[in-house]
């Protein structure tokens, strides 16, 4: 067998194989509530073949939505719509995942399809944003600053959320804390300017963050926890990759038994030089420094290259967003592409036909 498809075990989980389901928002939702549209795209990447599917970032509170059309957990009605979603991937064989979210000054946006662009007014579905500190990403509404009580608000809610998650079957609940939302705002300098416990220091811009994977543990102890992180701001006095092995590490000593690394997205100045695996050195990089389980993501398009990336030791498993968008059946093909005897298992008996005519 090929490494891609070698099982892992993730803190007691078994997941079936390294090629998983990176979260991808839909903006397809009304009042946070997954539908049919959520069950359909995420049951059929399990029918493909992933390990893993992650459900697309999901806002532990109304105003932590990046734009109205995203799905949520901030309510008990939320929690048992995913229930079937998460029961039809497990029905498939994958393991489900959830990605809690907030997007600070990132949120209460357009979704990418509208014809506008920026904020959302108030008058017209959208809300005042908050952030570490009244620095608004370029082009949207200014936020504001986060109190203590905010703060404190914000940690209860992360907990309430991966309670609801945990009841909804979910086995791998992800902190998002990457892609300039806001757990990094609060990590990165160039957006996080206080002068309190949460701002200065590493070790207190990375405050807020410990403070919610600590509750998402205790809220869920017997889940996967696993946190997101963007390596770099890709700008000068931005957030870096020693930052992050450093955090890393830290939020490893708090339960996280999975690293997933990802680049970029906290200020419209970023410069980032893309192409196959260009975010694959980031990952390398915190898996050699922590010794945690970490994935690599960017790019990735067909199973040589994924295989390529774990038989170097770059990663541990591997997420990919765009190509199962464009082949919901990604990991079938690449199983067949590399001939490893995987693919056998992996093929719904109803597609049976086409592994053995193809």
């Amino acid at each position: 067998m090929t490494q891609l498809f070698t099982p892992i075990d993730l803190d007691g989980l078994t997941v079936r194989n390294r090629l998983w389901v990176s979260p991808m928002c839909q903006y397809s939702s009304q009042d946070g509530l997954p539908n049919d549209w959520h069950h359909v795209h995420l049951a059929q990447f399990a029918s493909g073949g992933s390990g893993l599917v992650i459900a697309e970032a999901t806002a532990v509170v109304p105003e932590g939505r990046i734009t109205p059309g995203d799905t949520g957990l901030w309510n008990d009605a939320q929690r048992d719509a995913w229930r079937p979603i998460v029961a039809a991937i497990h029905a498939r064989g994958a393991a489900a995942g959830i990605q809690l979210a907030h997007a600070g000054r990132k949120a209460s946006t357009w979704r990418p399809f509208d014809e506008e662009r920026g904020s959302v007014p108030e008058d017209r579905g959208g809300w005042q944003t908050v952030a570490p500190s009244a620095i608004a990403f370029d082009g949207f509404a200014e936020p504001v600053a986060l109190d203590a009580a905010g703060i404190d608000a914000l940690v209860d809610a992360f907990a309430a959320a991966a309670a609801r998650a945990d009841a909804a079957g979910f086995d791998l609940l992800e902190v998002h804390a990457a892609h300039g939302y806001l757990l990094h705002q609060f990590l990165s300098p160039l957006s996080n300017e206080r002068t309190d416990e949460y701002g200065g220091s590493l070790e207190n811009r990375a405050r807020l963050l410990l403070r919610v994977v600590e509750a998402v543990r205790e809220a869920a102890p017997g889940r996967v926890l696993a946190v997101r992180f963007s390596a770099t701001d890709w700008a000068d006095g931005g957030w870096n990759v020693d930052e992050t092995a450093t955090v890393a590490g830290w939020v490893g000593d708090r339960g996280a038994r999975l690293i997933d690394i990802s680049t970029g997205g906290l200020v419209a100045h970023q410069r980032i030089t893309t192409g196959p695996n260009y975010q694959v050195p980031f990952a390398a990089t915190v898996r050699e420094r922590t010794g945690l389980r970490v994935t690599a993501v960017g790019e990735i398009v067909d199973g040589p290259q994924a295989e390529a990336i774990l038989a170097d030791g770059l990663a541990d498993a591997v997420m990919v967003g765009r190509e199962w968008l464009r082949d919901p059946h990604f990991a079938l093909r690449a199983a067949h592409e590399l001939g490893d005897p995987a693919v056998a298992a992996l093929t719904p008996p109803q597609y049976e036909r086409a592994r053995r005519h193809g």
